[in-house]
């Protein structure tokens, strides 16, 4: 369509044209047939200035719509960019949860595999002034039978020492348990086999600090067995070899006593 501007130009240049021609005609300048071929030629610069409007007007509108397609089309592209980026950010955020959970699992894991390695990695433990490695497990072991000793269940006692002596024979901790099977087996009155494993106790550790009290034990015991030859010759043993000991002083009241 035409724009107002454009009609308001196409009607001032007729208002001039009819003005020029009515001069012309009243002024009688030119013939009829030159008046009516000036009002064509003015018609036909009418019409063509009335087209070439209504084609850049068209032109123009034209362009309009391109412009709007253009720009919906825009609009539509960001929309969907909007779309994917809030759905990528998703997927971010779900992964970087499914990353924490992950790390969270292996520290866990780790840690237990480290406290599983712990259980079987010897560590350094003191029994009766002596240090030396153990396992977890020989620790548990031993300390489960000393307090079964401590409690008066000598006969539970003395065969976990037992089953410790003969599941660790290379452990640290097999001097004390030698030590204290033989003080269960006493308890018992299970004097022969009480003696025989506080020799070897004696024997695998002679600088135990408990040996000084095994060979007092092995001693008590030939005395229950009526062997006093053998309790002497143990007792003096006892002094001879640990003179500065407090079983050593004791060895000597009962040396005075079996003379």
């Amino acid at each position: 369509m035409m724009s107002v501007s454009a009609h308001r130009s196409l009607q001032r240049l007729l208002v001039v044209l009819l003005l020029g021609a009515s001069a012309w005609a009243q002024a009688a300048l030119f013939s009829d047939d030159e008046a009516r071929q000036a009002i064509l030629d003015l018609r036909q610069r009418v019409e063509a200035l009335r087209q070439a409007t209504d084609g850049a007007e068209r032109r123009r509108a034209e362009e309009l719509d391109q412009i709007r397609r253009s720009l919906l089309d825009l609009q539509s592209q960001i929309e969907s960019l909007r779309a994917e980026q809030a759905r990528l950010r998703g997927q971010s955020e779900e992964l970087a949860r499914t990353l924490s959970e992950l790390q969270r699992a292996q520290l866990s894991l780790a840690e237990k595999t480290d406290a599983r390695l712990r259980a079987f990695e010897p560590q350094k433990v003191a029994v009766d002034g002596r240090e030396f490695l153990a396992t977890a497990d020989e620790r548990k072991a031993f300390e489960a039978a000393l307090a079964q000793f401590r409690n008066g269940d000598f006969s539970a006692a003395g065969a976990a020492f037992a089953e410790f002596i003969k599941r660790y024979p290379e452990s640290g901790y097999g001097p004390s348990a030698l030590f204290w099977l033989g003080n269960a087996q006493y308890a018992n009155r299970a004097y022969k086999e009480a003696i025989s494993n506080l020799r070897a106790m004696i024997k695998a550790a002679p600088d135990h600090p408990r040996a000084p009290d095994a060979l007092l034990a092995i001693a008590n015991c030939q005395v229950e067995l009526k062997d006093m030859r053998a309790a002497r010759a143990t007792l003096e043993e006892l002094v001879k070899t640990y003179p500065k000991s407090e079983a050593a002083s004791t060895a000597r009241d009962r040396l005075a006593r079996l003379r």
